[in-house]
């Protein structure tokens, strides 16, 4: 009989597919077009939280740095879309090398302020360095993506895209976790002097995952400067990084699906908050949203600390267990 992992995988990958058939209203692709960005930078911080144990509150930098490599390659420097988007995330990537040596010697909510500070500096250059950016007003004239002469330019044909670079980015985790390096990461997150004592190079692997968390956020970003066209800072502000941490935590560290289950949930509910909070609040602004969000995020994670695939997979490591010892006996 086939693993229900794998029959899991084709029933989400027969559903992916089927969406953009069934889904007609744009507003809705887009929402799934920003879950699919959103989920690979989640992906990447998973393996940063959930197997290297680091936290990062810098990951819409490295989003907004790819977004905008490749918007200044198209726009300044006449690259093809495919080159920007192959050569954008090797920024932030190499932002992430040369500044990760020094802040990932740091511990606990050092490291976590060290890399919000870095976010907030990264955001600031976003605004003032208006002659490269664009600044508050932002960067124009980014073309749609194409390939040859095929031209990506409904929400239809990008919603493919975006998903198969998730596939790709899903099935690259997958096979990294279990690789020496991912068990090594593992081993890391369970205790660093116990790594250190079986001769695991922590520095160099926290370093790594630190690069590889940077360079899928700048796929995002790329991905996301030829669909949307236009690059302003906003999307790449402090609140950004807070919600990519929540969708890594709320679906469960150290999980393969806990990082599309947590995009799913937080674009949802922010989407939802967006629509509701003006319906009950009438004269509400923006800042009220956040208050509901935030309650809303403190009650799952004062019910679900682990994340909500955590206390399931624990289950099933219980049930598995059990008919090991029953088939033993």
């Amino acid at each position: 009989m086939p693993d229900r992992r794998q029959l899991l995988l084709v029933v989400i990958t027969l559903v992916i597919l089927c969406l953009p058939l069934i889904v007609q209203n744009t507003y809705f692709l887009g929402i799934l077009i920003v879950i699919g960005l959103y989920a690979i930078i989640a992906g990447g911080l998973g393996v940063l939280m959930g197997y290297a144990g680091q936290v990062s509150f810098g990951q819409a930098a490295f989003y907004g740095l790819g977004a905008y490599a490749a918007g200044i390659l198209a726009t300044r420097y006449h690259c093809p879309p495919l080159l920007c988007i192959a050569i954008a995330p090797l920024l932030p990537t190499l932002i992430a090398l040369l500044i990760g040596r020094s802040i990932l010697t740091l511990r606990e909510h050092y490291l976590a302020l060290a890399t919000l500070g870095f976010g907030i500096l990264t955001f600031a250059f976003f605004n003032e360095f208006t002659e490269l950016t664009g600044g508050p007003s932002g960067l124009t004239g980014i073309p749609y993506l194409s390939i040859g002469s095929f031209v990506l330019d409904t929400d239809r044909e990008y919603f493919y895209l975006v998903w198969l670079a998730f596939g790709l980015t899903l099935l690259g985790i997958a096979n990294l976790t279990k690789s020496p390096v991912g068990r090594a990461f593992k081993a890391i997150h369970s205790s660093e002097l116990a790594a250190e004592a079986c001769g695991i190079n922590c520095a160099s692997l926290k370093l790594q995952a630190f690069g590889l968390s940077a360079f899928l956020a700048g796929l995002a970003g790329s991905l996301y400067a030829f669909w949307v066209t236009f690059l302003g800072p906003s999307p790449f502000g402090f609140t950004a990084s807070m919600e990519f941490v929540l969708m890594v935590v709320v679906g469960g560290l150290g999980t393969l699906w806990g990082p599309l289950l947590g995009a799913v949930i937080i674009v949802g509910l922010a989407e939802f908050l967006r629509w509701a909070v003006p319906v009950v609040l009438p004269a509400a602004g923006g800042e009220f949203e956040i208050v509901f969000f935030g309650i809303i995020f403190v009650l799952i994670l004062l019910l679900r600390p682990q994340g909500i695939l955590i206390p399931a997979l624990n289950q099933k490591d219980r049930n598995r267990k059990m008919r090991d010892r029953q088939c033993s006996a």
